[in-house]
């Protein structure tokens, strides 16, 4: 029978098709923001495994994307693709080129821009002689571009891409002639948002981040010349660097033949760092501003079962993220702990589902229980936060059909109820379900025997300050202008 164009499929190449099919695989994920990576160093070093290295390690933050720029003998070559870190550096040669003092690097996730390949980072800008001069890594979003873009075609600065992250660059690509710090300073001057930032220039390399320290950033140092900067400490770890501190809000770090040096961005803020960070996107053997993820996520199940205990059999977490509050819920309980849903982990992103019957499998292809150790047991889930709802639904019928007598649900996050404007790639507040359930009918949806989700009260304890931004949670976000109190406030403080 011959197929009419209803029925081909609507995938135009591999990157889209990856893209959405990644949509479908991780429907019920918040999608991690980007990872960015940086080496200076006055000699030449390593700087093609370096990097490879240390953004393998964040592979975790982006999955769509990655690149590098290296300066080698004061010129700075790029090379960058869509698809996994490794899956880049096997189209780098020859190695030797990209073999210099200094590297950046980025593995992304998109969020302002859309998917096009012009917005893979780095993104570069060219002196008069036709050589870059400045090249740039950016985790984080901007808000508000449009003007300030506008401004900066007017003023004859060529944009190519169509993401935020080419804002940043050009608006400081204005005042090149400046001292690199000077330039950072003016340019960033009229951005608002979420940004920690890594610029390569031809002799330096210079981090800094927003006023009020939204993303992570940290330092490290491989000798003491060498200087490593990075989204998370995990990647310091991957190439043997020691921790030294992070980049403080507001802060602009220059790393150069002469060492490091500290300058102020010049804006006030109140230090107000992703709390999701903690909670979701963070690797659990990073430590962000003091804070030991893994430990903290034992504290979140530890936390869940004084707020609400229950008599069961068995603690199971969801793999990988929601396997620590699984032991901390166990710990304060006493309810053994039991890995016992599977994870496969070399899952592809290369499926082409276009039935939700067919797409409901895929969780089963993801993870799959141990049905024996199920059987006839009282079973306390933990996951690291529900967003649409729909996987967590799909894992409980898993369950239900692996045998277990009862289901009792606990979210390690409190309830996202307000999409982010500030680097996090999340569904409308329509299709977040805590924003249009209330907690009763969210049980009765899960089909489970109770439900419950880490307060904010509880979540700003463990967390020792309410210094954060909680804004998916509240709604209330720490830049001005795009606060608004949510619809289902009412609604949202049942839980």
């Amino acid at each position: 029978m011959m197929k009419t164009n209803q029925d081909k499929p609507k995938y135009k190449n591999n990157f889209y098709q990856r893209n959405l099919l990644k949509k479908l695989i991780e429907e019920d994920r918040l999608e991690e923001e980007c990872g960015v990576f940086g080496v200076f160093s006055p000699e030449n070093i390593g700087t093609f495994s370096l990097a490879q290295f240390g953004m393998f390690a964040l592979q975790h933050r982006g999955q769509e994307a990655a690149g590098i720029s290296v300066l080698k003998e004061g010129n700075i070559r790029t090379v960058k693709s869509e698809g996994l870190v490794l899956d880049v550096f096997k189209q780098i040669e020859p190695v030797e080129d990209f073999q210099g003092n200094a590297v950046i690097g980025h593995t992304r996730y998109t969020t302002a821009g859309g998917m096009s390949k012009k917005n893979i980072q780095p993104l570069y800008a060219v002196n008069y002689y036709g050589k870059p001069h400045f090249s740039i890594v950016h985790n984080g979003q901007v808000i508000e571009t449009d003007g300030l873009k506008e401004e900066l075609i007017n003023e004859g600065l060529p944009f190519l891409a169509t993401s935020d992250t080419e804002v940043i660059l050009r608006s400081i690509q204005r005042y090149a002639k400046e001292p690199l710090e000077v330039a950072i300073r003016k340019g960033m001057k009229p951005i608002r948002g979420a940004y920690s930032v890594l610029l390569l220039t031809d002799h330096s390399l210079a981090a800094f981040r927003d006023p009020h320290g939204i993303r992570p950033l940290c330092i490290g140092k491989l000798d003491e010349k060498t200087f490593v900067f990075s989204s998370e400490t995990c990647a310091l770890d991957a190439v043997g660097a020691e921790f030294i501190r992070d980049v403080e809000p507001g802060e602009i770090v220059v790393a150069d033949n002469e060492g490091l040096h500290s300058y102020s961005l010049g804006q006030s803020g109140k230090s107000s760092i992703c709390s999701f960070e903690y909670v979701y996107f963070a690797r659990p053997d990073s430590n962000i501003q003091g804070t030991e993820i893994y430990n903290l996520r034992v504290r979140s199940g530890k936390k869940l079962y004084e707020q609400s205990p229950v008599e069961a059999d068995v603690v199971i977490g969801v793999p990988d993220s929601g396997v620590p509050s699984a032991i901390g819920y166990s710990e304060a309980s006493g309810i053994p702990f039991e890995p016992i849903l599977v994870k496969n982990r070399y899952m592809s992103r290369s499926f082409i589902v276009p039935s939700q019957k067919l797409r409901e499998r895929i969780v089963n292809l993801k993870l799959n229980p141990i049905a024996e150790k199920i059987k006839g047991r009282r079973v306390v889930i933990l996951d690291d936060s529900i967003v649409r709802g729909t996987t967590s639904k799909i894992l409980i019928k898993i369950l239900k059909e692996a045998g277990a007598k009862e289901i009792h649900f606990r979210s390690a996050s409190p309830p996202v109820v307000s999409p982010c404007h500030l680097g996090i790639d999340m569904p409308d507040k329509k299709d977040l379900i805590a924003a249009n359930m209330t907690q009763k009918e969210l049980t009765e949806y899960l089909g489970v025997d109770s439900l419950d989700f880490l307060s904010v009260e509880s979540l700003i304890e463990i967390l020792g300050s309410n210094s954060y931004c909680f804004g998916c949670f509240t709604g209330r976000y720490p830049v001005e202008k795009i606060n608004k109190e949510p619809e289902s406030y009412q609604k949202r403080i049942e839980y």
